[in-house]
């Protein structure tokens, strides 16, 4: 059985920082793109960074560019994501997702992501 289990969320003032955990698990398809992705209260969920795993290519959402890290957790599917410079409009609940494949450029279509977490809080106040 697949399973996707994220860690870390929590709370943290602005301009601090948090560090995401992802592990995926069961999973017996090749190399995974594993992404993140954020929903919060009344928005549609953002993809907001993925890497395929084994690639050093990792894409990001404009509004993560340049504050957050997605990096690879070896050995086997796990993914981190760094969070820093967090701003209140981060606030939101974070999942974790893994897709067998990306394509058409499209890299946060949750349309190609079969499996997801339960997701994790994550709150930064002022």
């Amino acid at each position: 059985q697949v399973q996707v289990a994220e860690s870390g969320g929590g709370s943290v003032q602005v301009g601090g920082s948090l560090r995401l955990s992802c592990a995926l698990s069961g999973y017996g398809f090749g190399r995974p793109w594993m992404g993140w992705f954020r929903q919060a209260p009344g928005k549609e969920r953002e993809g907001i960074a993925t890497v395929n795993i084994g690639s050093d290519v990792p894409y990001y959402a404009d509004s993560v560019k340049g504050r957050f890290t997605i990096s690879q957790d070896s050995p086997g599917n796990k993914v981190s994501l760094q969070m820093n410079s967090l701003k209140p409009e981060d606030t939101a609940m974070y999942y974790c997702a893994a897709a067998p494949f990306v394509y058409g450029g499209n890299w946060f279509s949750t349309e190609h992501y079969n499996y997801w977490g339960q997701g994790t809080q994550v709150t930064v106040s002022s």
